[in-house]
């Protein structure tokens, strides 16, 4: 994908995001991993009103080369860049129920919700909780590419991790993808709280690794 396609790709997912109500105000942001850095969406920036030509590019060095100031949270993003090869794309939200779950209490440590939908154990699968920290905290992409690649390492790749208090951080291979990824964590989240079913047994889960190549 060229450049220009990309920055009005990241455009679009962030308008059809704020529409819906998966972020709100200037909360929030987009990267996308690029042949030579990375395009990120600026600080301060509302998903809602994005201007392609001015998205923030900065090199692989980190060094920002053009458009307005980049968000901080790009240092976490690089991170995950880092630890995951396939991933393209990188999107946070202060979704709110999954921002509300993590202050109800999440179903664990290491997985905020349990596999109540076949599609979110498909499309998903296992989400952990990052413990607090203050935003934009450097720990918090050390924490996050160590569990990353503990997990590729074990053959049970990531997609996304859970800021406690703050909102997630999803990945995959592009913006729609990505996007996706993010709607149906914050659907089940949402589904979750409302109505607190049975999860799904082992052998349905099984099943699902059988027939999808799910990962849980």
């Amino acid at each position: 994908m060229t450049d220009s396609r990309l920055r009005e790709e990241i455009c679009r997912v962030g308008a059809s995001l704020f529409a819906r109500g998966y972020v709100h105000a200037t909360a929030g942001n987009i990267s996308v991993r690029t042949d030579d850095g990375f395009l990120i969406t600026p600080t301060d920036a509302c998903l809602g009103a994005l201007d392609p030509a001015r998205l923030a590019a900065v090199g692989t060095d980190g060094v920002q080369t053009s458009g307005d100031r980049a968000s901080k949270t790009l240092v976490l993003h690089r991170r995950i860049y880092g630890a995951d090869p396939v991933a393209r794309c990188v999107i946070h939200t202060h979704s709110t129920h999954l921002v509300a779950l993590s202050l109800a209490g999440v179903w664990s440590q290491e997985a905020i919700l349990p596999p109540i939908t076949p599609y979110f154990v498909m499309k998903v699968g296992q989400v952990p909780l990052v413990p607090y920290h203050r935003p934009g905290d450097p720990a918090v992409g050390e924490w996050v590419a160590r569990r990353v690649a503990e997990r590729r390492e074990a053959g049970k790749p990531m997609r996304a991790v859970m800021l406690d208090r703050l909102g997630p951080n999803v990945w995959h291979d592009s913006p729609a993808q990505a996007s996706a990824v993010l709607e149906e964590l914050e659907e089940t989240a949402r589904l979750w709280l409302m109505t607190k079913p049975e999860p799904l047994g082992e052998a349905s889960i099984e099943e699902l690794r059988r027939t999808f190549g799910a990962v849980w």
